[in-house]
């Protein structure tokens, strides 16, 4: 299992991100047709559900949670955690691939903003205020996930 920190996620983000595993490309018509108009909002036009209003925010359910968009699996349901900020957490992403790291100097702030490595949907942000060993917190919007049941 990969064990990425703060130092990756920043490198990541002034450096270049790993190559995806595949891409997948659509014009925002196509993703239109595919999407909820939240889920297009906030994955194509880089939106924020308001805190706890999201499906998975408060999800114990076991499984991977993967890209609305893509059906990419990026984040495993072992290694989501109760943040207290209204979004669903989680420590590290299911392969170091698959989340793509970008400044984010947008509201007058610095933050790195995530997205789905392999079809650019905007997942959420990242922070180093997250539990140990990784001490990340991957913040991400309910919107852009679908829980996948492991069976």
């Amino acid at each position: 299992m990969i064990m990425l920190k703060w130092i990756d996620v920043i490198r990541f983000s002034n450096k270049g991100n790993p190559t995806p595993p595949t891409r997948v490309e659509k014009s925002n018509e196509e993703w239109k047709k595919l999407l909820t108009i939240e889920q297009f909002q906030v994955t194509r036009l880089k939106g924020t559900e308001r805190p706890f209003t999201g499906e998975y925010c408060e999800a114990h359910e076991p499984g991977r949670y993967a890209c609305i968009c893509c059906g990419t699996p990026l984040f495993d349901s072992r290694l989501k955690f109760e943040s207290g900020t209204g979004w669903p957490s989680f420590t590290q992403p299911v392969e170091e691939n698959v989340v793509a790291y970008h400044k984010d100097s947008g509201y007058g702030m610095v933050r790195v903003e995530v997205l789905c490595n392999v079809c650019d949907s905007h997942l959420g942000h990242i922070f180093p205020d997250g539990p140990e060993p990784s001490g990340l917190r991957y913040c991400i919007n309910s919107a852009s996930l679908k829980l996948l049941n492991d069976e």
